[in-house]
Formats: C-alpha cells, structure tokens, sequence
C-alpha cells in the first residue's frame, strides 16, 4: 500500500512516495477481499458456461455466443450501480432546469431544421410529434453524444449472474444476442449504459425487438449510428403504447382556492370538464374546455409548486420511461422547441424530495403511526402516496401527497398511537 505526502522544497510541493506496510487486520482484510472477488469471479465465469446451454437452445449460433463472451469480465462498476441506493435526490426544479436548458433547447432547435426531411417522414409515418421526439433524443441521449460506453454483454452478464436484477439481466442479454445475430452487429461494438440500454433513444434489448424499425430505408435497424431509426423507433414504441396523433399532452393550471387536493394523482382520472366545474383554469386565465377527454391532475412538486393538468399522451410517455417527472421533462422540452414561454412556477425549494433510505424511514414511520405505505422498500408509489395524503388530512395538512425533508422530520417526532 502507498501513501502520498506533500513536502514543500524551495518553495515547491514536491510529490513523496512512502511504502507503508499494512497492519495484520488490515493486511487480512485485503487477503479476504481478494479471495471473495475470486469467487465472484469464477462464479461468473461458470454462469457464463451454463448461459451458453439456454443461448444456443433459444437459436443462438454458438459461434456468437463465443464471440460475444469471449473477452467480458464481471464489471464491478455495474455491480455498484446495480446495488447503489442514491443518498441525494435531484429536487424536480433542478431537473427540469437541466433537462430544458439554453443549450438544450437550442440544439434541438437547431437539428429541427438540419433534419427536417427526416422528421417529416417519420412524423407522417407514425403521427408522433416531432417535437416530441427531439425532445427525448436530447434527454436520453443529449443528441446521440452520450450513448454509453460499457459492453452491451459484459454489462448484463453481471446484472445476470449475481443481483437484484438477476431475471432482468438474463432475458435483456438473450434478447441482446437476438439483436448481434438479426441485426449483424459486431458484439464488441456493442455499447450501453451500465443498466444495458443503448443507443440514440436507449432502448433495452427487448424493446428493441419489440419496437425498433428501420427509419433510413437501409434495411437495417442501427439506433447507435441512426438518428432516423432511433427517433421513428421511437415513435413506433409511443404509437404502439396508444399515442394519439396530434392530441396535447396538458398544460399548466391554476387551482381555486378550495381545491381538494386529495383529488390530484395521476391515478384519479377525469373529463376535462369536471376539472371546469371544480373551478380549475389554465394558467393563462382562459376555461378549461367543455370536454370528455380524460384527464389528471398533476402536481410535481406538491401543493407549493406548479399544477398541471394532463392527458392520455403524457401517461403514454410513462410507457417509455416510468416516471412521470421523466414525462413532464420531455414535455416541457418540446414546448420549448416549439418556442412557448417556460412555465411560471415558484418551486418550494425549501421542501426537499427525500433520498430513497429517507424514503424507507417514511414508509417506516407511516406504518408506525398506522397509516399503510404498502410496501416499504423506499418507492413512494400509489399506496404510500395514500398513506401520506391520509396522515396529512388527519394533521390538518394540505394532503398533496408529496414527500418532503420536512413531513419526514414532523412524522419521525411523533409519538405511536396506542
């Protein structure tokens, strides 16, 4: 083991290296820890053997197969990823104001017009909005410039043989063989993020099959190399998940003054109209449209943030990422390209969404309390949206349903009823 020490000479920090020799704890502690990555080690290379059998019975050429494995190793930065539970959660505000930034909007801007031909195609193909379709391109990918960059193979190989994502990895890296094969990809120029989604619109393995067209008229479906295939690959999965041509996505509202805000998830589904008759406005002044089209109401950041009110496409969006922060980025995104005003949004910024084991303590303590957060595992889905909405009305809170910093500590002080 070395350390580094900084000694100042005439003046300079001159760099020192000093050999230090471990400690028997320590020295044993290394010993171990280079015994289990052993293990680990042989116990994936025995998974890839036996993976071979379950490739080549589902059509597989071994030959592939080889190739494709031939040179990966377990990779333990996609072990960590796998494992990580992020102590820092992004608040909404700052996402967006990534996800929409000068440089963004102005690059989507700009490829718009460069690739007008292509986007009218496909946009005459599948009915999606091409707007809407930059806009994902920027966000999954910044344009095609940050695709990823481990092996498609190596990285699902560890998400398959050993983790909480045993099942996933194992059917995403047969269906990533399916893709080396029909496609005729060279397996080592195959790359992806550490999770095994690739490409200009990242998709995994399995939408890939499902979904990926050829856009170009290549006879080929190459999302790396493709701005075509990967936007009308994306348009296909959205239309095949109900997206409906030419139809808004929502726009921001304002609430009255006596909304029941019990009444705003995404889950609570309603016509536009009795939305009007609850006294809920565009925030732009005008009324909301006498209608039967569905609709939710949304609020990304509680009742101290701005509203939104949302149609079928925007829970369409959900299908192609599962977060409906996710969707209202891509929307606001390509509001942006098409030049609107940004939302007018005070954010409560001294409300802080809570990280996932802050999450966890949540749940915990909502059960203590006797309110059912289902599941506590740390994703405050539907169930713990209800329980949080139901604590908050029986404390004669606004019961908005979302979690922050500060309803975590108030919660955390209280005594279990008895």
């Amino acid at each position: 083991m070395v350390r580094q020490f900084a000694v100042p000479l005439a003046g300079l920090a001159c760099l020192v290296l000093v050999a230090v020799r471990p400690g028997p704890a320590a020295a044993q502690e290394m010993t171990n820890a280079y015994s289990q990555a052993q293990i680990q080690d042989a116990k994936f290379r025995s998974f890839i053997a036996e993976f071979r059998t379950r490739a080549v019975q589902a059509g597989i050429e071994p030959q592939l197969y080889d190739s494709a494995t031939a040179a990966i190793v377990r990779n333990a930065r996609v072990e960590g990823l796998n494992l990580e539970q992020p102590e820092f959660v992004k608040p909404i505000w700052e996402y967006l104001a990534s996800a929409t930034s000068p440089e963004r909007i102005a690059t989507g801007q700009q490829l718009l017009a460069t690739d007008k031909d292509m986007l009218d195609a496909i946009e005459s193909r599948f009915g999606v909005q091409r707007e809407i379709l930059v806009a994902i391109w920027g966000l999954e990918s910044d344009y095609g410039r940050q695709m990823g960059s481990f092996n498609i193979f190596e990285a699902l190989a560890t998400l398959a043989y050993d983790g909480p994502r045993g099942d996933f990895g194992r059917r995403e890296l047969l269906d990533a063989l399916r893709i080396a094969q029909q496609e005729h990809f060279q397996p080592n120029e195959m790359t992806s993020s550490w999770a095994g989604a690739f490409g200009q619109t990242q998709f995994v393995p399995s939408a890939f099959l499902r979904y990926a067209v050829d856009g170009d008229g290549d006879g080929r479906r190459d999302l790396w190399r493709s701005p075509a295939d990967a936007l009308a690959s994306a348009a296909n999965l959205l239309l095949q998940s109900s997206w409906e041509q030419r139809a808004p996505w929502g726009y921001q509202v304002s609430l009255p003054e006596n909304f029941s805000y019990e009444s705003a998830d995404l889950s609570n589904v309603q016509a536009i109209t009795a939305w009007r008759n609850l006294g809920v406005r565009a925030r732009a002044g005008w009324e909301l449209p006498v209608s039967n089209a569905r609709a939710s109401i949304y609020l990304p950041a509680g009742a101290g943030g701005p509203a939104f009110i949302v149609f079928d496409n925007f829970k369409t969006l959900l299908k192609y990422n599962n977060a409906a922060s996710y969707a209202l980025a891509v929307c606001l995104l390509a509001d942006s390209l098409k030049g609107y005003a940004a939302i007018a949004a005070r954010w409560p910024t001294n409300m802080l969404p809570l990280s996932r084991p802050e999450s966890v303590a949540l749940q915990t303590n909502l059960a203590r309390l006797g309110f059912d957060p289902g599941s506590v595992d740390g994703i405050l889905g539907l169930q713990s949206r209800k329980a949080v909405r139901a604590y908050q009305k029986s404390r004669g809170l606004v019961p908005d349903g979302y979690a922050s910093e500060p309803l975590l500590a108030r919660i955390e002080q209280e005594p279990a009823e008895r």
